[in-house]
Parts: structure tokens; C-alpha cells; sequence
């Protein structure tokens, strides 16, 4: 039972236990600030088995953001393979784009690790993991060069559509990204898929922009790796994207990634999203 497990990348074992990865596409560009919240819960099955379960809170104010997860391996993997994570990213709001100013992921096992990372103007400032990991001669090294231009990777999993149309269309789904985990440099590439309309058991129901995620590793893995060859040659990835309220920002509403044991699923089971009123300035 650890082989479905080892096999997900480790992107997709932080989103089973704190819903950090996936992906996804942020562009910044016009003014158009607001504020909303997001409270939701996650199911995350494989092959249709549930295995793991989460929470994630998200918080848009007019000048800062914050974003917070947790979750568990659940179900039979969990007597297996027990595990919980927690992550968070926490930024400003410039234009309504989200700039992320740091970033934290915590994934406890049998072992536990912490990574940290601190972030400026869309580069890596300072990046920690806890306890450090030994040094592995086979994986790609990550330079300077790679620490600069990007997202950390629940930053990235936050989709903000420009202009004054509804951000619900296929226009969501248009370039790239570089995300820097820590420890992975990877691109992502989105193209549009499909709309449809999705249902959480509470709270939101409504249509949803499915986008088809395309994987590029770019540094920090080892070539050789299984998981890091399937998901490069993987063209079936999706995530069904749906708005947080009051906002142009998008989240993930349901990921699939297709494994040899069966699809990996991460579905909210509730989805609750309120508009929050700007914030107004004191005067004297």
C-alpha cells in the first residue's frame, strides 16, 4: 500500500496533507482590488479509494492576503502511511495581483520537515528545509537564476483573471508559471479545456473553468526519477477552477492526476465563499 503513496509527486502528497500544489496561473496586471473569503474542505481519493482529507482558508483583503491549510492521509492509507501537513503563504495585494512574501509547508510522518521560504518582488530571498536534506550528486541543481521569477506553490495555486469580464472563461487558462517549492523548480502551462458546472455537498454550486495543466521540471530533481518522467509526459492533468466572491481570483475547486493505480482526486466537499465590504480609511 506505500507504492500508490510514494508514487505521487511531492507536490500532490502536500496537497493529501495541506492542499498546497497543483497548480495553476497568476497574472497580474489591472487595478481592480477586492476582498473576499474562502473557507473550504477537501476530499482526496486514488482510484476512487478516499486516502486523505484537508481544510483551506483563504483571505483577500485590499492591501495583504493570507492562506492557510491542513490535512491527513485518511482510510486505509492512513494505517499505512499516517500523515498530516500544514501549509500557509501570506503576501500583499498590488493592483489586485497577489505578491507573496513568504511561504511555509510542514509535512508530518515518520519523519517530519519544515520548509520556509521568504520571497521579494517575485524572487527567493531566503530558502530553509528542516533538517536539511543530504546532498543527492544525481539531482539537477537550483541556481540563483531558478530562485528568481516565482510563485511558491500555494501563491501559484491561486488564479487571478484581469479586466472587467466575467473571469469564469477561457481566457483563465492562458500561459505559464514558475514555481519554486523549496526544494523543485517546475513550469506549469494551462490551456483550456472545457466549462462545467460543479456542486460541493455545502456551499457552492455553479459553473467552473477546467484548465489542462502541463508539468516541466526545471531543477531540483533527479532525472531519473519515475514519478518525475510520468508526470513531464502527462497530457490528462485538470483542475476545474472556480471564484472566490467579492474577487477576480480563481482557486481549484476539484485537481485530477492520472496515476498508474487510477486517478488521484482532490474535490472540495465544502466550498464557502463570502465578499467582504473594502475597507474603509479612518478620518480624523
Amino acid at each position: 500500500m506505500k507504492t500508490p503513496r510514494a508514487f505521487l509527486p511531492r507536490q500532490a502528497a502536500i496537497l493529501l496533507a495541506g492542499f498546497c500544489a497543483a497548480a495553476a496561473f497568476l497574472l497580474a496586471s489591472q487595478a481592480a482590488v477586492a476582498q473576499g473569503r474562502l473557507d473550504a474542505r477537501y476530499e482526496a481519493s486514488l482510484a476512487g479509494i478516499a486516502v486523505g482529507n484537508g481544510t483551506w482558508a483563504i483571505e483577500i483583503g485590499d492591501d495583504q492576503y493570507s492562506a492557510a491549510a491542513r490535512g491527513a492521509t485518511a482510510g486505509l492509507l492512513k494505517a499505512f502511511a499516517g500523515g498530516t501537513g500544514t501549509g500557509a503563504s501570506q503576501g500583499r495585494v498590488v493592483n489586485g495581483a497577489l505578491i507573496a512574501t513568504g511561504y511555509q509547508a510542514t509535512l508530518f510522518s515518520k519523519k517530519s520537515e519544515t520548509i520556509r521560504m521568504v520571497l521579494m518582488g517575485g524572487n527567493i530571498r531566503e530558502s530553509v528545509i528542516e533538517p536539511e536534506p543530504p546532498v543527492d550528486a544525481d539531482r539537477i541543481p537550483v541556481t540563483e537564476a531558478h530562485r528568481k521569477g516565482v510563485l511558491d506553490p500555494m501563491t501559484g495555486s491561486m488564479l487571478r483573471v484581469p479586466g472587467n469580464g466575467d473571469p469564469l472563461s477561457p481566457e483563465a487558462c492562458r500561459g505559464n508559471i514558475s514555481i519554486f517549492d523549496g526544494r523543485l523548480r517546475y513550469e506549469l502551462t494551462l490551456d483550456f479545456k472545457r466549462m462545467e458546472t460543479v456542486k460541493a455537498e455545502k456551499g457552492y454550486h455553479g459553473p467552473a473553468v477546467v484548465c489542462a495543466v502541463f508539468f516541466t521540471p526545471v531543477a531540483g530533481y533527479i532525472p531519473d526519477r519515475p514519478v518525475i518522467k510520468y508526470l513531464a509526459q502527462a497530457r490528462n492533468i485538470e483542475i476545474a477552477f472556480v471564484p472566490i466572491a467579492g474577487t477576480r481570483i480563481l482557486v481549484p475547486f476539484r485537481t485530477v492526476i492520472p496515476t498508474p493505480f487510477g486517478p488521484a482526486v482532490l474535490e472540495a466537499t465544502q466550498f464557502t465563499t463570502t465578499a467582504m465590504p473594502p475597507r474603509v480609511a479612518k478620518t480624523q
